[in-house]
């Protein structure tokens, strides 16, 4: 049985903390933007604009992170103490927000610079995977999106929490979110006669499946519990998020018709 007794200070920078949550997003910026244009990007114009585009993207990250986990996990809490939306340091970030965040930046820099909206779509689908791998790793360290009790041997103790076993949801999720989906939309991507937006609509997919079977193994967030059944909020978007990817998918197909 492991107990996390992990810092979620991962060093004192004079009289700054740095967490492990922000290096997650530090590093996966930095290890996503290498991987496209280290592997992926081969056009001359659009390797000229992707730098520019992660600006984009960080904004769209964390406006679209922040305001989705108000919007959709803590919308009573935050109208009443409105002031705290903005004290980001203190956590709480949504990915499906954050993901709508970053469609929304994507469109906006694709349609200023008139290009399809889907190449870049595309590229950061492929490469999310690493950002999401680091992320759910600082979620292990933090403690925190804890899994549901087990009497299994791999069960981890999070003292800050109780003294109970549970699923290390965390580390599920890194390995279907960060491993198996890089692997799955790699495999896609790099296919002869490959569709432009294909990936995009099977990153949506894939993601949805693979963030519902992993919160069946995570404890629902205690404030709302769960909202149909036994279905939690996560598991309630994450099915939007397959019927979404059907839907895309078939449009980017007929288009090509």
């Amino acid at each position: 049985m492991f107990t996390n007794n992990f810092d979620p200070i991962a060093f004192n920078l004079f009289i700054f903390e740095i967490r492990w949550y922000s290096l997650a997003y530090i590093f996966g910026i930095l290890f996503g933007w290498f991987y496209c244009k280290k592997f992926l990007i081969k056009d001359k114009v659009i390797l000229s604009l992707f730098d520019d585009l992660i600006t984009y993207l960080i904004i769209g990250i964390i406006l679209g992170g922040r305001l989705g986990y108000v919007l959709f996990y803590s919308l009573k809490y935050y109208s009443e103490n409105f002031i705290e939306i903005f004290f980001i340091w203190e956590g709480g970030m949504s990915f499906h927000g954050g993901l709508i965040g970053i469609m929304v930046a994507t469109y906006l820099y694709s349609k200023k610079h008139k290009i399809n909206k889907y190449i870049f779509l595309d590229l950061i689908s492929v490469s999310a995977p690493i950002g999401l791998f680091f992320g759910r790793i600082a979620n292990f360290i933090n403690g925190e999106l804890v899994g549901k009790a087990t009497n299994g041997s791999w069960g981890v103790i999070y003292p800050q929490i109780d003294d109970v076993p549970r699923h290390p949801s965390q580390l599920y999720e890194c390995f279907l979110e960060g491993i198996i989906l890089f692997i799955i939309l790699n495999l896609i991507y790099f296919k002869k006669n490959y569709i432009t937006g294909t990936v995009s609509s099977a990153f949506l997919f894939f993601y949805g499946i693979f963030r519902f079977i992993s919160e069946i193994f995570r404890e629902p967030d205690a404030h709302l519990g769960f909202l149909i059944g036994s279905l939690s909020m996560g598991m309630l978007l994450s099915l939007l998020m397959i019927f979404l990817s059907i839907i895309l998918f078939y449009r980017i197909n007929e288009a090509q018709n």
